[in-house]
């Protein structure tokens, strides 16, 4: 089979494991479209609990996605994804049964507890080649961001036939489906460490402290807490200003979420084409705060609320589409597993902390404590990233060295030289040199020459960044 095609095992790894995933991610976020009408209902609601009860998974996630990681190095990734997907079950049922919103909150924070992102990672890193990593994680990305569409728009649309409640039965049962997935048709393969993929624990510390990564993860928790908080109040303002009940919603939810697919995948496609990535990054930030504070001033006003809706999810799924894809390009090579691990966290936490400030806010100021809280965390958000670097155009390659290679100290050095070369990593115990050039260095005769002296066969992962 051709180098860049990917074997039978590693599509069947990439898919199954990419379906575990969106299965639970449809699970957990079908709800949320309509969760704030149904837990207001629930004994001993306030709207900070509500508040509380949305965000808490967040929480959980950001402190489990690490330690499940970590864990699947010792017990094996099937293992941990079971452990995590029961857990989440368990919460789902919980959920679902809660009379109180005490029990609510509890079954939410189990559901954060089964953290199995970072695992699955990790998984499809274990089954597939070094040079179909960067394919196998866009895939998955993919794969996660329709889920995250298809449940947005699906959960309020289930309302017409099912209860509110019974979507976390929904939730129990789709993670029962992936847990068949898992053991029926997951390939077998044996545990690794790849630093491309998982968080190490030593290099956490200073990845944190990087100035320009600190402005990406900064970010990511703005983006997080500014939707979870804004989907305190959005159901609500439709209930309450536009007389849509939870059934109904998904007439302005299922046209704005179609809408808003066509315009973020056209900003995209101009970002990448023209190198302009950061100008449509900023422009991204500064719509979700105009999107905000249109659904705020016009809540009341039917089309330009579908407007707002509609420029608010185009907003969000834009910068959720930059922000991985930029943290990838400024991590060091050999951490970018690290990196991520961080942004995953940054990006949990800004949930709870989405929930925790929208549920006082809404308690105590009503609509427009939520939506100004948004609307402030977003342009303070552009401020931050109007000093961030421009993503610079680089190529990412790995390369496995041949066992044999009698000079590789030599070798490394002389890579160093080679004009267009922007980092060179060697890592002594794995066998591998991580690199990061620009584009034409991959033709320089010299770049060539030493790659071949120093990779086994054709070894090695390409990545355009």
């Amino acid at each position: 089979m051709h180098a860049n095609h990917m074997t039978s095992t590693e599509k069947k790894a990439v898919f199954t494991l990419a379906s575990i995933m969106s299965l639970r991610m449809i699970g957990l976020f079908m709800v949320l479209p309509v969760f704030t009408l149904y837990a207001t209902g629930l004994k001993y609601a306030t709207p900070f609990l509500v508040g509380i009860s949305i965000g808490i998974y967040g929480l959980f996630q950001a402190l489990f996605q690490i330690p499940f990681g970590t864990l699947s190095d010792r017990l094996g990734r099937k293992p941990v994804i079971l452990i995590g997907l029961v857990i989440f079950a368990i919460g789902s049922f919980i959920a679902a049964q809660a009379p109180s919103i005490y029990l609510m909150i509890f079954g939410r924070a189990l559901q954060g507890i089964g953290a199995i992102g970072s695992t699955i990672l990790a998984a499809i890193a274990d089954l597939t080649r070094e040079d179909q990593r960067t394919k196998s994680m866009a895939i998955t990305g993919i794969t996660i961001g329709l889920s995250f569409s298809l449940a947005m728009l699906i959960g309020p649309l289930l309302t017409k036939w099912l209860l509110i409640s019974d979507l976390f039965y929904a939730a129990m049962f789709l993670s029962f489906i992936a847990i068949m997935i898992l053991y029926f048709f997951v390939p077998h393969a044996e545990t690794h460490f790849h630093r491309d993929t998982t968080p190490e624990l030593k290099s956490l510390a200073k990845l944190f402290t990087t100035p320009e990564l600190a402005k990406l993860n900064v970010g990511i928790l703005i983006l997080h807490a500014v939707f979870t908080a804004s989907f305190i109040v959005i159901p609500i303002n439709f209930y309450e200003s536009l007389h849509f009940a939870a059934n109904e919603q998904w007439l302005i939810f299922l046209p704005s979420l179609l809408i808003a697919a066509i315009i973020s995948l056209f900003c995209i496609g101009l970002a990448e084409r023209k190198h302009q990535i950061k100008a449509y990054f900023l422009g991204g930030i500064i719509t979700l705060a105009l999107s905000t504070f249109l659904l705020w001033l016009a809540s009341a006003h039917l089309i330009l609320s579908a407007i707002g809706l509609c420029l608010f999810f185009a907003s969000f799924s834009l910068l959720e589409a930059f922000l991985p894809s930029l943290i990838s390009r400024t991590a060091p090579v050999a951490q970018k597993g690290s990196a991520l691990g961080i942004y995953s966290c940054s990006q949990f936490f800004g949930i709870f902390i989405g929930g925790l400030f929208g549920g006082w806010l809404y308690g105590t100021f009503s609509f427009g404590g939520v939506y100004l809280f948004c609307i402030t965390l977003s342009l303070f958000w552009f401020i931050l990233a109007y000093r961030m670097q421009a993503p610079s155009h680089l190529m990412t390659q790995m390369i496995r060295l041949a066992q044999s290679h009698p000079d590789t100290t030599s070798s490394i050095a002389q890579l160093k030289i080679i004009p267009g070369m922007i980092e060179v990593t060697f890592i002594a115990e794995d066998g591998i040199v991580y690199l990061k050039m620009a584009r034409t260095t991959v033709k320089h005769p010299d770049f060539i020459r030493l790659r071949e002296q120093l990779q086994s066969e054709t070894h090695s992962e390409t990545h355009i960044v």
